[in-house]
């Protein structure tokens, strides 16, 4: 396992990142042995937020902690602010405030090694939620705080605010970030670093080093060998969560072959070739991907041994017709 830092968290975070929203107090003793499985594969990460499973993920996660006694080893990054039933815009320091007391209980701790605004409400100023940030960490409710679905336009200005005010500035991003590239947004809000119409923002995070959390790194199981050109007319209609509709047309079709053709010469999955080609950026790259099983997880760590070179990573990414 491989295992990156995080601006004032004092512990080693794995580079891969569990999410959990195939884990739930339904089945609690399956969820806890699933976890038990990951962290055996030295991943010490978990995603998790109020929405996954209307908090039945962060309870199953927070019991785990509670019965191993692993929580001082274990780096749990949690969300707020994100659109509920009621209202569709939640990015405010009231809202935050009680989605961070919630998430505690739920987890059953007193921080969160990691908490990022889920949402982005651009018509919101960044001060008062900066100000309310820095007011959890000091508390001691959180270690280090950053945005999810925010734009590097947006990070910038909150860490100026920051900066001015001698306050503590987001310490880490996270968005959607694939070898795939969206044709649409998933859900309303949802930001994408991938393919052309991100190369202004990867710059910018390849510049700064910002921890990059990428959330759907495997773009939904689309290199999982889900989709093919022949099977997307049904499964676009079969598919709840868009993957055919956001991931299924000719481009990603050309890299889905490429990453096979790759697959095959390396002895590696289509997976881990995809998943290679996000650890092999110029970016200080955290991988969220939501494993169901142990020996999915085992395939991802190995990925990040695969080495690819630039003409490799252009070619994937149709930035060149051969490598």
């Amino acid at each position: 396992m491989k295992y990156g830092r995080i601006e004032g968290i004092d512990k080693p975070v794995s580079r891969l990142v569990q999410g959990t929203l195939m884990v739930s107090t339904d089945d609690l003793e399956a969820s806890i042995d699933f976890l038990d499985g990951i962290r055996a594969l030295g991943c010490n990460s978990f995603d998790t937020a109020p929405v996954y499973g209307n908090g039945k993920a962060e309870r199953a996660l927070g019991a785990w902690m509670d019965r191993r006694g692993n929580r001082s080893d274990v780096f749990i990054l949690s969300k707020g602010g994100h659109p509920n039933a009621d209202r569709g815009r939640r990015v405010t320091v009231f809202d935050v405030a009680s989605d961070l007391f919630d998430s505690l209980a739920r987890l059953r701790t007193d921080y969160i090694d990691l908490y990022l605004l889920h949402r982005d409400d651009p018509a919101v100023p960044v001060g008062p939620l900066v100000e309310a940030l820095n007011e959890h960490m000091s508390e001691g409710r959180i270690r280090a705080f950053g945005g999810s679905n925010w734009t590097v336009n947006r990070i910038q200005e909150a860490n100026s605010y920051a900066e001015s005010r001698g306050l503590t500035p987001f310490a880490a991003s996270s968005p959607n970030f694939s070898l795939a590239v969206r044709v649409k947004e998933i859900w309303e809000g949802c930001l994408s670093i991938s393919g052309p119409r991100g190369a202004g923002e990867r710059a910018w995070y390849r510049e700064s080093q910002m921890p990059v959390f990428s959330w759907s790194s495997l773009a939904q199981g689309f290199f999982s060998g889900l989709l093919t050109r022949e099977n997307i007319a049904g499964m676009a209609k079969e598919t709840t969560q868009g993957c055919a509709q956001v991931y299924g047309y000719e481009e990603n079709f050309t890299r889905l072959e490429r990453a096979t053709e790759l697959a095959g010469e390396r002895g590696k999955t289509v997976a881990q070739i995809a998943l290679a080609y996000l650890f092999n950026q110029p970016l200080n790259v955290f991988t969220v991907s939501g494993c169901r099983s142990v020996e999915e997880s085992l395939l991802n760590r190995e990925a990040m041994e695969v080495g690819l070179t630039r003409d490799e990573l252009d070619w994937l990414d149709l930035r060149r017709e051969s490598r």
